[in-house]
Parts: structure tokens; sequence; C-alpha cells
């Protein structure tokens, strides 16, 4: 999520960086402050060796580190593989334990990836760079830099790169919006559905397929607070968005109810689901585009445009896509519980 418009310099601070890194430095790349800025953390040094870390500060103390010559920390590190290595093993080594064992149990599948083991890594633990090695070690240098450099951490940054009209107005991929006695408000919108805004000021409107964002700009870092609310609730939207990634295509929920869901299902070609099992819920695929090679049961079929088959809960399936298009096709589930835990694979060419 790093925005560098200055290459040529962002290119000669890399130099420098690899200069430093060779010395058995870790360096990170600290950024002139244009403004008080309270979204990013701070970096005292002197000369290029690094005196502290310093958290995201509230507005005063933004003031204060920037009049005294304070850079941004942008996140952005170089450093030789045998000097991180070193230093995990020094300061985090519960870090390298639980890797190393995923990788030693790791399981190469049919693409030729490694899948790390689970259950090991899962053990590792949830720690930045910043709070393992950055802060800890004391090998740490500074390369400061003007870089044209934006980590676009909220979406008061991703505003500043949307043109503004005569009102101060951001549209960000928004034709369908009319706004009507409102300025400096940002607007995005990843649907077709109209927006409009009367009377408002300064706001941030984000809306997706998944859910939508009423924000004042000078709220904007407090998004994060909404998400830890979501996180502790354990609400769907953080583990699923509407369209999800798989390593064989994607998919998208249209439309759920009680007892039915509906979902577009995109197979890339050679892609395969795995061989698996519902328990409370049966299916039925209807291809729109492309073709099918499912295996349904005892059967093996090939299905094409506006051909279908019905899979009845407990039984094995699997789709394949065999051609050199996309395949699309509407699902249709129907049951009791339409979790997407409820699934029983039996063999899988991604190796989950």
């Amino acid at each position: 999520d790093h925005l560098i418009q200055k290459c040529d310099l962002f290119q000669e601070a890399v130099q420098q960086a690899m200069e430093l890194a060779k010395t058995g430095r870790i360096v990170t790349f600290g950024i002139q402050p244009s403004a008080p800025e309270t979204g990013y953390g701070y970096i005292e040094s002197n000369g290029t060796d690094v005196v502290r870390f310093i958290e995201k500060p509230d507005y005063q103390h933004a003031v204060e580190y920037v009049e005294a010559g304070f850079l941004w920390n942008a996140g952005i590190f170089c450093f030789t593989v045998g000097t991180i290595l070193d230093e995990l093993n020094k300061h985090a080594p519960e870090v390298i334990e639980h890797v190393q064992k995923a990788l030693d149990l790791s399981a190469v599948n049919d693409e030729q990836e490694h899948v790390l083991d689970l259950d090991e890594f899962s053990q590792t633990p949830d720690i930045s760079i910043d709070y393992a090695i950055m802060e800890k070690s004391t090998k740490v240098s500074v390369v400061s830099c003007d870089i044209g450099w934006s980590d676009i951490g909220s979406w008061d940054s991703l505003s500043e790169l949307t043109a503004s009209d005569a009102a101060g107005n951001q549209l960000d991929n928004s034709a369908d919006a009319i706004l009507v006695n409102s300025r400096n408000n940002y607007i995005k919108s990843s649907g077709n559905r109209m927006i409009a805004a009367v009377g408002v000021d300064d706001l941030i409107i984000v809306d997706t397929p998944d859910a939508l964002l009423i924000a004042n700009r000078a709220n904007a870092q407090d998004v994060k607070k909404v998400v830890t609310q979501l996180k502790e609730a354990k609400h769907e939207s953080c583990q699923l968005h509407r369209t999800v990634s798989r390593p064989w295509g994607t998919y998208t929920t249209l439309e759920e109810g009680n007892g039915y869901k509906m979902k577009r299902i995109a197979v890339k070609p050679g892609g395969s689901l795995s061989l698996q099992m519902h328990h409370h819920r049966s299916e039925h695929w209807i291809v729109v585009s492309g073709a099918a090679k499912v295996v349904n049961g005892e059967k093996e079929i090939l299905l094409h445009p506006n051909e279908s088959t019905y899979i009845p809960a407990g039984q094995t399936h699997r789709l394949t896509n065999p051609g050199v298009i996309e395949c699309v096709l509407i699902e249709v589930q129907v049951g009791i519980y339409l979790g997407e835990d409820d699934i029983v694979r039996f063999s899988d060419i991604y190796g989950r």
C-alpha cells in the first residue's frame, strides 16, 4: 500500500540503504514530513542511527516531532537475509522456530507451491517486525528521504489522489453521484447504485457490495475502531468479502436468506474444486459460460451453458474446468445450515 511518486529519489535512497545493509545494518526508510500527521509513527535519529521509534502521536505531539526534525516511519526495510535471521534468532526465536517447523512439514502441491503446515504456522506469534526486531535491535539505521511517499493508510490519504471539483468534492469511480449544497466530500463506489449527498460537508462515503462507510474526514483514522468491534463480534465481514478468491478462481454471493444462498462461481481454465461433500445443504449448478467437468456421486458428466446438475446433501462432488476459457456457473444452495465450514474435503490439488 505504498505510493512512491519520486522514483529517481527512491532509487537513490535504496542505494544508500543497500550500502548500509551490506555492513550488517537493518535499514528503514524515514520520510521527511510535509506536515504534522497523526496517522504515522515517527523516528528520532542521529545521522543514520535510529535513536527511537515513536508510536502514532496526537496532533500536538506530531507538531513537536515535525519541528524537531523527526521522520515519518514508512515501514519499508532493507537488510540481508543473514542479518535478519540473526536478529530474529536473537530477539524473536519463537517466530523462527514455528516458521522453520512449518517449512519442514510443508507439502508441495500439483502447481509446485509449498503449502505450509497449518498447525505449526498458526502457532507462530502474531507480531510485527517493529515490535519483534526494530525496537529491540542495536543494528537499526535510517535513510532520510523525500520520495513523494504515502502509505495510503486511510480513506483521507486515498482521497488526496483524486481530483476535486469546484466545491472540493472528490468522486472516485462514482459517476452516478449527485451532490447538492455539499462541499469537501470524498465519495467512492464499487457498485452500480446512485449516491446522492445533500447539504453535507467533509464526509467520507465509501459504498461497496460488502458494507457502507460514512465518516467525518477528521475521524478517518477511527475506521480501525470499527474493524476492532467487528472482529470482537466475530462478524462474517471480517472473514469473507462478497467476492472471495480461491486457488481455482472466485465466488460471489449474490443473495441469501433463510435456508437458501445463491452464488456466482468462476473457475479459471484448469482450475478444480476439491472432491467434497456437505452435510447440511444440497446444491444446484447451472453453467452459464464455458464448460464444466463434474463428478456427482458415481457419475462424471460434462456440462455446457444452460445445462445443470443437482447434488443432494451428503453426496461427493467436484467441478473442474477442462476448457481454455473461464467457466462461470450459478450455484443455488438449499439447507438448514449454509456456513462455509460445512465441507468435508476428500482430495484437493491445492493441498487444502
